[in-house]
């Protein structure tokens, strides 16, 4: 949590509050249905939260967006973004139904009223949305290929990590592509290898 108020001084204490919830909750479900690793569950903040929270840094989100996280997994970045913007409305899509189960029980008992929830493939998924944001799912122009359906304004906010010359092998020439080093942002080594990618089409 103390990280959470070293990078966002400015929430007031509700939203505090709020993340402060995601570690029991969490904690909860992962005894129940395993969607983050035993060892990792102690660095939820850094680990999960705060990362999510990097695409908050690019400020792209404003008031009555429609945006698709796709292959949400436990929840990441969706639930910690639609925390921190409640006038976005935001949809967590994962394919796997146990992820899912855990995904509806985190913003039920968070009352996020902006969170809705889809189990589905990418293919037979029917929303459209203004922005696709996504964590590590695949490559980049996978990525694309799989969900270019859903977002008519053609643009994407990927959280990556690795060798940042081999993440610009995945992009697409007739899509404009811009790696941020996370680290820019957040000082903790975690971060040194890690990027939020850019793409939308030209």
């Amino acid at each position: 949590m103390e990280l959470i108020r070293k990078y966002f001084p400015e929430l007031n204490e509700e939203t505090f509050h709020q993340f402060e919830m995601l570690d029991a909750i969490y904690r909860n479900w992962n005894e129940k249905i395993n969607v983050i690793s035993r060892k990792d569950i102690d660095h939820l903040y850094e680990h999960h939260v705060l990362h999510s929270l990097a695409i908050a840094k690019l400020n792209p989100f404003k008031n009555g967006m429609e945006v698709l996280d796709f292959g949400t997994g436990g929840g990441f970045p969706g639930i910690p973004l639609a925390i921190l913007f409640p006038e976005v409305k935001f949809t967590l899509l994962d394919s796997m139904a146990k992820k899912i189960k855990v995904v509806t029980e985190v913003a039920a008992e968070m009352k996020l009223e902006n969170v809705f929830v889809a189990h589905s493939r990418a293919e037979d998924h029917k929303g459209r949305y203004d922005l696709v944001v996504c964590r590590a799912v695949s490559t980049v122009s996978q990525m694309i290929a799989w969900s270019k359906h859903l977002v008519p304004a053609q643009k994407w906010i990927m959280l990556k990590g690795g060798d940042a010359n081999e993440i610009r092998k995945e992009t697409r020439p007739n899509y404009a592509t811009k790696l941020i080093p996370i680290g820019q942002y957040f000082e903790e080594p975690y971060f040194s290898e890690k990027y939020i990618v850019t793409v939308q089409k030209k």
